[in-house]
């Protein structure tokens, strides 16, 4: 089903840094949820999912314009650019991954029919694999699976608890995700790195909230992730939540945090800019 805005909610598009103790609005609608920012290669433009779309929002004069892609179903939050910067993978509702063009047209089915659904959340710098969390059904816990292009799904061994956000850090080694593999408190997601094709858990921050969606900036020197009250489980939307920036060496100390009201679309992928002194967010008021 696709998500919609409450009588008078907003999306409200902003941007955040390490340098920037207040966040920039930089966007905002009535007329349409729209989740998860990604920023293009150039630095020139946001894309974000709206209405079961992706849309391109200019950072130059702010408005949405459609990706026109043909034979796409509906997609959800789950989307990343290419490294090449013209082409993104995006998770439909069908429970598949395609990759398209930035400027549209025809797109290309890359998951394997396999019963399973595939939720994407990270390209290989070289732009040959995909990380994605595999799902057979939504009682069960995630599953890490490395797909290399026009290849067969490897599941990598990452801990016994559901995971969610795998993506691979800027110099390929290792693969950031939320793991509630460290406790056995229902929902008690922790951030987590993990060697590229497998390995022990790194803990990166233990902490009382339950902390997903760990991204890295393109030169690895700063962080951003999502917490969410204690005793969430899964991620859910319209909640007092923050944003946290962090640097890249030591994720427990905050450099900035943003609170906000938000969740599920907030910062499911990664939206720094090219040049890693900003990221992009949403944020869901009600009034």
């Amino acid at each position: 089903m696709l998500r919609t805005l409450a009588a008078a909610q907003r999306s409200r598009v902003l941007l955040g840094g390490p340098g920037l103790t207040t966040p920039e609005p930089l966007f905002e609608t009535t007329g349409m949820l729209i989740e998860a920012p990604n920023w293009s290669l150039d630095g020139s433009a946001l894309y974000l999912n709206g209405a079961g779309k992706l849309w391109r929002l200019p950072l130059s004069a702010p408005g949405l314009t459609e990706v026109p892609f043909e034979g796409l179903p509906d997609i959800n939050n789950d989307h990343v650019l290419a490294p090449d910067g013209d082409h993104v993978f995006m998770s439909a509702n069908d429970g598949h991954v395609y990759r398209g063009a930035l400027t549209g047209g025809a797109v290309v089915r890359v998951t394997p029919d396999d019963g399973h659904w595939h939720f994407l959340h990270g390209v290989s710098p070289d732009g040959e694999r995909l990380a994605y969390v595999e799902l057979t059904t939504f009682d069960e816990p995630g599953r890490l699976v490395v797909l290399p292009l026009g290849g067969a799904p490897q599941r990598v061994p990452a801990g016994d608890g559901h995971l969610d956000g795998p993506e691979w850090t800027p110099d390929g080694r290792s693969i950031l995700l939320n793991t509630e593999s460290f406790t056995s408190t229902p929902g008690h997601a922790q951030l987590a790195r993990i060697p590229d094709g497998g390995g022990d858990l790194e803990r990166l921050v233990t902490s009382d909230t339950v902390d997903w969606f760990p991204h890295l900036s393109p030169d690895a020197r700063y962080g951003s992730y999502l917490s969410f009250p204690a005793g969430t489980l899964g991620h859910p939307a319209d909640l007092d939540v923050v944003v946290h920036v962090v640097d890249a060496g030591d994720w427990t100390q905050d450099l900035q945090t943003y609170p906000l009201f938000g969740g599920q679309g907030t910062l499911n992928v990664n939206g720094w800019a090219p040049d890693g002194d900003r990221f992009a967010f949403v944020s869901y008021p009600l009034h």
